[in-house]
């Protein structure tokens, strides 16, 4: 899947795909051929981290 280019987009895809799909970032990442660090580092400069205690981006 391509991922959107805007991070308010990436948010929404991301959060939906924790909420609907996936139990943990870790999950979502390994399965969606993702770097972690990168998805974090992106949405970090956005104002967002991810809460894993709610499987969130916030």
């Amino acid at each position: 899947m391509d991922f959107p280019q805007d991070p308010f987009m990436l948010l929404s895809v991301i959060n939906t795909k924790l909420r609907d799909e996936y139990p943990s970032l870790d999950e979502l990442c390994a399965s969606e051929d993702i770097d972690r660090d990168a998805l974090c580092a992106r949405l970090a400069d956005a104002g967002f981290e991810y809460m894993p205690e709610i499987n969130q981006f916030r």
